[in-house]
């Protein structure tokens, strides 16, 4: 394939907003050998070793880490990538080197296949989050040897649950990052600073973040906001296209808006939520979906555990299992995610009654 049909620096923003980004079009193989020959790298030699979502509340655990430990060699991994990177820290770790998981969930038991073996390995496994933890789940970590913790999703993120967990004196800065990282990772939305860590994390490397907001905090420096500047012009571009591709869908009494498009998808869902919706679904060119919610609806995660995801009640991801070749990705990117939305608006009519969910 010629790089210059994948360059997103000569696409426009319509046909930007339809397709999905670079990295897509690498073939998982490579990706795969990259990442083991990467996290093989890090996880040598290192006497402490942290497995953490590259969003800005992992990489704000990582930050906690290295202050209290003065090191902490990072693994990227996102929530389908768990596995593997258990795998490597079970091959790769140092014998009597601590290993850190933070702000990652189990979906499957297969995610858990080297646990064990980790913890022969290492001399302490301490895993933080704050996701919505099943109990086998949580059972089969804490009996394999682990220190697991688990925060209230409703009122935690991770960085808040490392802060408490790790026995150091935190500088007040640490305590701030953790706050302003909450939220953004809870969708509160009443700081602004939680946008800038949000969206400074998702453009920049994991390594250049967790020392910016190590040495600055939550108050990112003027040459890191002209950054920023400079990346949102795109940013609101491409909110702006998935703004005026939603409709919202009556899905039995919860006003569901429903859109598509490379986007940022907490300003498209508070845009849809200003216009009257319940919860959101933005699904993305790559395949994958998150799902806001409201003070109206909380059960996000209920719906996006339904089609291979998961998350907090009113933030969640997913990816609904509806692609099996390349033609049905070109489906996808001309139709605007009509599959993956009927499948996840399917997922909204299968929720059970309040009062059964409860019991």
């Amino acid at each position: 394939m010629d790089d210059w049909l994948i360059d997103d620096d000569r696409l426009s923003i319509e046909r930007k907003s339809v397709l999905p980004g670079e990295g897509f079009f690498t073939p998982d193989s490579f990706d795969a050998e990259r990442d083991e020959r990467e996290a093989r790298e890090a996880i040598e030699g290192a006497g402490t070793v942290v497995v953490a979502d590259p969003d800005a509340d992992g990489l704000a655990c990582v930050a906690l880490l290295r202050e209290a430990r003065g090191e902490a060699a990072l693994v990227p991994a996102g929530p389908h990538e768990l596995d593997e990177a258990v795998g490597y820290l079970a091959e790769y770790l140092d014998e009597g080197a601590d290993a850190f998981i933070c702000d990652l969930c189990p979906d499957e038991r297969d995610d858990l296949a080297g646990l064990d073996d980790l913890v022969e390995r290492a001399g302490r496994v301490s895993w933080f989050d704050h996701h919505q933890w099943g109990e086998e789940h949580a059972e089969r970590v804490r009996e394999a040897g682990v220190e697991l913790v688990v925060g209230d999703s409703d009122e935690e993120c991770t960085a808040d649950v490392t802060l408490r967990s790790l026995a150091y004196e935190f500088d007040d800065r640490f305590a701030e990052l953790a706050a302003v990282t909450r939220d953004h990772d809870l969708w509160l939305q009443e700081d602004p600073r939680s946008d800038d860590l949000a969206d400074y994390a998702h453009w920049e490397e994991p390594e250049a973040y967790v020392e910016v907001v190590r040495e600055h905090g939550a108050d990112l420096p003027d040459d890191v906001q002209a950054f920023l500047a400079e990346r949102r012009v795109e940013k609101e571009a491409l909110v702006e296209k998935a703004i005026d591709r939603a409709e919202i869908r009556d899905v039995d009494g919860v006003a569901v808006g429903v859109t598509y498009g490379r986007c940022s998808q907490n300003e498209v869902a508070e845009a849809l939520r200003e216009q009257g919706a319940d919860a959101s679904v933005i699904v993305k060119p790559a395949g994958s979906a998150s799902l806001r919610g409201t003070d109206a609806f909380e059960r996000c995660h209920e719906v996006a555990a339904q089609v291979n995801g998961g998350g907090h009640p009113k933030a969640a991801g997913c990816k609904p299992d509806v692609y099996d070749d390349m033609l049905d990705y070109a489906h996808h990117w001309t139709t605007h995610g009509a599959v993956a939305k009927q499948a996840i608006v399917d997922a909204f009519r299968r929720l059970p009654e309040e009062s059964e969910a409860s019991d």
